[in-house]
């Protein structure tokens, strides 16, 4: 669907320029025997996301309307996008362009990676942010990785709640390197167990994902304090950031770094790529901060301008010593972020939070009501577990009439059997999750 920027303000500009006072004096020329002399007969105006809705519809006349049955999350999130990112986004300097090395002919690029890092780091609560990570998963072990370089200690406490990919690309990223991975309990609640905390010395970071991979949200405070008792960096990483824009920011709860994937904020899921790996931190770490970080300065004529201020890459200074040697141009779908953030603005991105998490809390309650077990009682956003008896047995049977019932859990965690991770977001409407309901009940 095409993005019409044309607001009536812009026609009446246009208007004026070439001297005509309204649209119909604009086509007075035209023959009144061939001009409409009636107004048009259309249907009220509908908002972006009722039209698409509308036209989703239309199509489903065809082929079923598969994204309306689809509640599965666990790092990868169905998003309303305004018709403006894309417009943007397609723009041939953005979509064509490499890393800004030099910056007298990439001050637009530049500047998108300047504001992306302000967004980040204000979402966030930290000072610092680059726009150079694949996706949540190598954002999280390059912070991991970081924090061993800062500390230079070995070990590292990480909660069994961070997404399973993530751990797996993480063990990947420090097992071959002589780093111990030490994982800390799930709690009965759904949340991280901060009360048996293992004794180990050498600890680099403590490691929690807030929401969680069970959708439940981290006391984030608790285990900053459990970091600095043990002189650590604390880490919070994320597969949703939209979270933040309803919960207290990582920052202001003692994280040293927050990382995670920004795939929410105006990518699409495209079958499963490509992610945005956004990497927060404090200014005291930036020295040991993967990616490229772009400053603001002034040129010979005192004019603003931006540049690239650290890039510790291997292709750039320090070789072998190099931050990071995987870390690379993201700046387009930094660029989708930054234009999503801009177009919801703060209000709107609360709002939105809102939604989703009255729309999860609506459809775990109209659960609970048919009987339905909540297995956790820690607050959520977006996505729940719930325990479904007789569903794998109706699974397949849901597939074929378009719902995906939720993420069967036992193939990540074996004692739950028959628990199922459900997402809701602001693209399901009551009748949806009514139907679900009705389905699985």
């Amino acid at each position: 669907m095409r993005y019409l920027p044309h607001t009536e303000e812009d026609t009446q500009e246009m208007l004026e320029v070439i001297g005509a006072s309204s649209l119909d004096e604009l086509f007075r020329p035209v023959p009144a025997s061939c001009r409409r002399q009636r107004p048009m007969d259309l249907p009220p105006a509908l908002t972006e996301w009722q039209l698409k809705q509308h036209m989703m519809e239309l199509a489903g006349r065809t082929s079923p309307a598969v994204n309306k049955g689809i509640f599965l999350g666990a790092g990868s999130y169905d998003h309303y996008i305004p018709e403006v990112v894309p417009y943007l986004l397609q723009r041939s300097e953005f979509v064509t362009s490499y890393t800004p090395y030099q910056p007298e002919i990439s001050q637009g690029t530049l500047q998108a990676i300047y504001e992306y890092q302000t967004f980040m780091t204000r979402l966030l609560g930290m000072e610092v942010s680059n726009a150079s990570l694949y996706d949540g998963a190598t954002a999280l072990a390059e912070a991991v990785l970081m924090a061993i370089r800062f500390t230079k200690k070995s070990k590292v406490l990480i909660s069994n709640l961070i997404h399973p990919h993530y751990r797996q690309v993480l063990n990947t990223y420090v097992k071959p390197a002589g780093y111990e991975l030490i994982e800390l309990s799930r709690g009965e609640d759904g949340s991280t167990d901060h009360s048996m905390i293992p004794e180990a010395e050498d600890v680099a970071a403590v490691v929690v994902q807030s929401p969680n991979f069970f959708g439940c949200i981290e006391d984030l405070t608790a285990f900053a304090e459990i970091a600095r008792e043990r002189e650590a960096l604390f880490i919070c990483c994320f597969t949703e950031p939209l979270a933040y824009g309803l919960l207290k920011d990582p920052g202001s709860q003692g994280a040293d770094v927050a990382c995670g994937e920004g795939q929410s904020f105006g990518i699409p899921k495209s079958y499963g790529g490509p992610g945005l790996g956004i990497f927060t931190t404090k200014m005291k770490y930036v020295r040991n901060m993967p990616g490229r970080l772009v400053g603001k300065t002034a040129d010979l004529e005192g004019k603003r301008g931006f540049v690239l201020t650290l890039a510790t890459r291997e292709q750039h200074i320090r070789r072998e010593k190099a931050t990071s040697n995987i870390c690379t141009n993201n700046n387009l779908c930094a660029l989708a972020a930054t234009i999503y953030l801009a177009a919801l603005g703060g209000t709107g991105l609360l709002k939105l939070a809102q939604l989703n998490y009255d729309k999860c809390e609506y459809l775990k309650q109209a659960m609970a009501r048919t009987g339905v077990e909540l297995p956790f009682r820690a607050p959520t956003f977006n996505e729940f577990v719930a325990k479904v008896d007789g569903l794998s047995e109706k699974y397949d049977q849901l597939l074929a009439k378009g719902i995906v019932a939720g993420l069967d859990l036992s193939a990540y965690y074996p004692d739950l059997e028959g628990h199922y991770l459900f997402s809701v977001t602001e693209t399901k409407s009551k009748e949806d999750m009514d139907k679900l309901v009705e389905e699985i009940s």
